[in-house]
């Protein structure tokens, strides 16, 4: 009773005004918030692929009757497809099977299909569900045709099912992309390739839309050579998950160099928190996830503080980066994509608390000749 008394107390402060201009966040509020999501014990890998020719990317865990599920990106030289996993404990995990696989190679998603869960329950210390539109449960995906790492024209398509989405089983993919760099209405920093997305649903229609879609896409910037690689965060919407507007010119997220990418959403008290990861800034290193915060879901407050994951660790000493956040009985738990220098990738995840050590680590790379 006491712990949630507490609870209620601290979303109250997190997500009371201490000023009232539209979309600014003050100071305290971002401190509390980065009190709140802070994970500040790294507890290790807790997927690794099966071999060295492989590579884990991009975590989205969800929940029913129980159990928590995730989907993750495998790489394996052709390019990426979305596979399932499931545990009790945010732990342990068990492979299950694909869920978007390579296809004929005369689709346009052929070669490419890397998947995000779509409309899940994202109040903070919630319950994580994936909620249905029309009977069906949804995912967006990076689609393509080219063989590689994420190599060639990059898109985002739209795929749904009626079947248990806990289950391994191929979703049924729209027949087109939905967004593409070659759009009419492609903005200027969108121009080049397509990456992840996330898509909320918001019955407030903050933005006049029930669906709110953040996607992060590589452009061109005046003045800068096409050999610099930029990317930002922009948003479209929707009101039947099909049929996608792109929303403002501008992305609502973006840094002067490098990368700003990966956005995922949750909402802790009024608050929306946007965890996205960083990577070849111009004051900071290597790869990194960090945060930023809303009042309405289009103008964001961005964290200027530490980052909230960094490398720092054998598993992760390349890039610590991709972020899946969420809190279950008190403890937050982190997930995100670890690179170490050797290149391998993996799923590690750190928590509020400590944990202790996981036992799993990275098959050894072989020696370089």
């Amino acid at each position: 009773m006491l712990f949630r008394s507490f609870s209620i107390i601290l979303f109250y402060l997190l997500s009371t005004p201490i000023f009232a201009q539209k979309g600014s966040i003050s100071d305290a509020q971002m401190q509390r918030i980065y009190d709140e999501i802070k994970t500040p014990h790294k507890y290790g890998l807790v997927m690794t692929p099966a071999d060295n020719s492989k590579k884990m990317d991009c975590p989205t865990v969800f929940r029913k009757n129980n159990q928590w599920y995730m989907t993750y990106l495998i790489y394996d030289g052709r390019g990426y497809e979305t596979w399932l996993a499931k545990s009790k404990d945010l732990l342990n995990w068990d492979t299950l099977g694909r869920i978007l696989s390579f296809s004929d190679s005369t689709q346009w998603d052929a070669n490419q299909k890397a998947g995000y869960n779509a409309l899940q329950n994202y109040e903070w210390a919630g319950s994580y569900e994936l909620e249905k539109f029309q009977n069906k449960y949804w995912l967006s995906y990076i689609g393509g045709p080219a063989k590689g790492y994420e190599a060639g024209d990059l898109s985002i398509g739209i795929a749904s099912t009626s079947k248990d989405p806990t289950q391994p089983h191929e979703w049924q993919r729209h027949s087109k992309p939905v967004l593409t760099a070659e759009d009419a209405d492609t903005r200027w920093w969108e121009n080049r390739k397509l990456f992840k997305s996330t898509i909320i649903h918001d019955p407030k229609k903050l933005t006049g839309y029930p669906f709110v879609m953040y996607y992060n896409a590589n452009g061109d910037t005046t003045g800068v050579p096409k050999t610099r690689w930029f990317e930002r965060i922009g948003m479209a919407v929707s009101d039947d998950m099909l049929n996608w507007k792109r929303f403002q010119k501008e992305p609502v997220m973006m840094h002067p160099a490098g990368i700003t990418g990966d956005a995922v959403i949750q909402k802790i008290g009024d608050l929306y928190v946007m965890f996205y990861f960083g990577a070849f800034w111009q004051d900071r290193e290597g790869a990194f996830n960090r945060f930023a915060v809303s009042s309405d879901l289009v103008n964001w407050t961005d964290w200027t503080g530490a980052n909230l994951i960094e490398p720092s660790e054998t598993y992760d000493d390349l890039y610590a980066h991709k972020s899946f956040v969420l809190k279950h009985k008190g403890v937050v738990y982190h997930f995100y994509c670890a690179v170490n220098k050797a290149d391998q990738r993996g799923i590690a995840v750190a928590t509020s608390v400590d944990l202790g050590k996981s036992k799993k680590s990275f098959v050894p790379a072989p020696p370089k000749k």
